[in-house]
């Protein structure tokens, strides 16, 4: 998933739109795959995770340097998870490179700029490292591409696209969040989150929102 993402961010930067699509719509199908893997978790009742809890002490999925590079190819920014990768130097050099690097949705809007529409500098040239600010200028250039399609057909099949995986990704936070509430219900996550809680404030994360606020403005 990640190679994937990687290069469909890569040629969306270098307008090469044909491939990045087919690797965008990959990626949304392996989120797919993943969404169905909290079926299995599922079957684990909470004395059978209890019983297997203890041996994973501090164990957390904020360990996971791939699932974090994800998270950051996706915008979601927070220099926080840097920290469980300090220990490894290859795993944080890795992590950081994402994070310092613009987001798929940033050489999206980059893209759309340099076609001409009115991305305004604030979001195509920014420190990347920041969380994305939602911005009505940007709205309006998407609403420019989403009111003509015919004349932006393969801006608007970004969108799409982009929409797709967004979709996919809320999925799988989803039956995260109720496969560990029907699992241990609200015990602290073992990473030191408050569990439940801490994901259900990760629901609310919107990654590209702007392609969902333009539905209601359309």
């Amino acid at each position: 998933l990640l190679h994937e993402l990687h290069a469909a961010i890569a040629h969306v930067a270098a307008d090469d739109l044909q491939p990045a699509f087919k690797m965008l719509a990959r990626v949304s199908k392996i989120m797919e795959q993943l969404v169905h893997a909290w079926d299995v978790l599922a079957t684990m009742t909470p004395p059978e995770y209890s019983a297997i809890r203890p041996y994973l002490a501090n164990s957390s999925g904020f360990q996971s340097a791939q699932y974090r590079c994800i998270e950051f190819a996706l915008g979601n920014k927070n220099a926080a998870m840097l920290k469980p990768h300090a220990h490894r130097p290859d795993l944080l050099a890795q992590v950081q490179a994402a994070f310092e690097a613009p987001s798929l949705y940033d050489e999206a809007l980059r893209l759309l700029a340099r076609r001409g529409l009115p991305v305004p500098a604030s979001h195509t040239q920014r420190d990347w490292t920041q969380g994305y600010v939602e911005s009505d200028a940007v709205e309006q250039a998407w609403l420019v591409v989403y009111r003509d399609p015919k004349q932006y057909w393969d801006l608007y099949q970004l969108g799409e696209e982009l929409t797709d995986l967004e979709d996919a990704f809320r999925l799988w936070r989803f039956r995260h969040v109720t496969t560990v509430e029907r699992v241990i219900g609200f015990k602290r996550g073992t990473g030191g989150t408050g569990g439940v809680s801490y994901l259900r404030k990760m629901l609310d994360v919107v990654l590209f929102p702007e392609i969902w606020k333009l539905r209601t403005d359309l």
